[in-house]
């Protein structure tokens, strides 16, 4: 049975974030993800987790000046030291917040010389500490239509990096819309790679909307990753076109959320 999670950062905004989770628990959701946690007490959120009986599916580590454009940072050699601290933080977070995975946004490629590698350093070092606490990093691409020049635009080249980092503690998180995006075919790698992926996130294409919005035959694509052997979570994270709760029809109809 596929096990559907909600990312709070993009849905439920009609509501403070905190009230998201509640909101999250009465639409029939288990489980949630944030993009960052780090606005919030880490016992807050802990609190909202633990009221509505919610597993914490995944958070991101941070990621540079959101607002200002950042996607990421762990691909700036300049930014190194900060990418540590964020690390650090992202660690004391997880040690009270137990989430199963915390990813990692490359962020855009630095122009430096050393900048590939200043990357996979960066990823080695977030492994291994995360290792420590017994929390799996992962890693995704990120298309550069919608952003220009990010550093892992496409699935292989977050795989190259994986092979090279020495660590079992990294895995790919595959998101649908970044892979379409990118003139992928995401049946046919679900139906190759699904068992080894570590986290799915979807949105319907065009427009990165709800389900049903688009061109997407969600119910194809859902047998299909049941299918493969994948048995992670699969997390909505779109932007919802209306109010979230209207956004929620076709995975009703498909038996994913029953409330």
């Amino acid at each position: 049975m596929l096990k559907l999670a909600v990312n709070l950062t993009m849905l439920f905004t009609e509501y403070p974030l905190l009230e998201r989770f509640d909101r999250a628990a009465a639409a029939g959701f288990k489980g949630v993800e944030l993009l960052f946690p780090y606005t919030e007490q880490s016992a807050t959120v802990l609190g909202a987790l633990q009221r509505n009986e919610l597993e914490f599916v995944l958070f991101n580590l941070p990621a540079g000046d959101w607002a200002a454009g950042d996607r990421g940072i762990a691909a700036q050699p300049a930014l190194k030291s900060e990418f540590a601290d964020g690390l650090k933080l992202a660690v004391d977070y997880a040690s009270e917040l137990h989430p199963l995975r915390i990813n990692c946004l490359a962020g855009k490629l630095g122009p430096e010389p050393d900048a590939r590698e200043t990357l996979a350093h960066n990823v080695q070092l977030a492994a291994e500490a995360l290792d420590q606490i017994g929390v799996q990093l992962t890693i995704e691409a990120v298309n550069n239509v919608d952003v220009p020049d990010f550093a892992l635009p496409t699935t292989r080249s977050v795989m190259d990096l994986i092979a090279g980092i020495d660590s079992p503690n990294v895995g790919l998180q595959y998101d649908i819309y970044h892979a379409i995006r990118m003139k992928e075919d995401p049946f046919a790698y679900i139906e190759q790679h699904g068992s080894e992926i570590s986290h799915i996130q979807v949105a319907d294409f065009p427009g990165r909307h709800q389900p049903g919005s688009g061109e997407i035959d969600f119910a194809k694509l859902f047998d299909a990753i049941v299918d493969s052997g994948y048995s992670g979570w699969v997390s909505l994270e779109y932007v919802p076109d209306g109010p979230t709760d209207g956004g929620f029809g076709l995975v009703r109809e498909l038996g994913l959320l029953s409330a």
